[in-house]
């Protein structure tokens, strides 16, 4: 069993364009043994995005995401404290912040982060690149 966390566009890409990645991980991705969650740093950036106008979805984002979540098995990940603080220790590998706490969650909770990000291979973090 792998616990999986779901970088903010590989999520995206798992409901609207699967085959951008690699069919490994969309096997593993689909496996009900495994556990998949989505950060809430995650649905704070998909909204932020859709309010600015640069991601368009077919609904809300408090419409779209939960239901979508739940179809999916998806488990929410809350942000907590620890991990807004153990931001501040990571290496400056990388600037975007919903990133970076995506590398602190992945770290505290024991996670493995999904993405197709090759910067965050820099840090500690077990990540799985998806589309290579």
């Amino acid at each position: 069993m792998l616990r999986i966390l779901l970088d903010t566009h590989v999520w995206l890409w798992m409901i609207e364009s699967p085959g951008r990645m690699r069919e490994s991980v969309r096997n593993e991705l689909a496996d009900r043994e495994n556990e998949l969650y989505l950060s809430a740093a995650s649905c704070w950036e998909i909204a932020i995005k859709y309010r600015l106008g640069r991601l368009p979805l077919p609904a809300p984002p408090g419409e779209f995401i939960p239901p979508r979540m739940e179809r999916d098995g998806v488990r929410s990940l809350p942000v907590g404290q620890y991990h807004a603080l153990r931001v501040a220790s990571l290496p400056d590998h990388h600037k975007d912040p919903f990133d970076r706490l995506l590398i602190a969650q992945s770290l505290i909770d024991n996670l493995v982060l999904y993405t197709a990000d090759e910067q965050l291979l820099r840090y500690a973090a077990p990540c799985v690149l998806v589309d290579r």
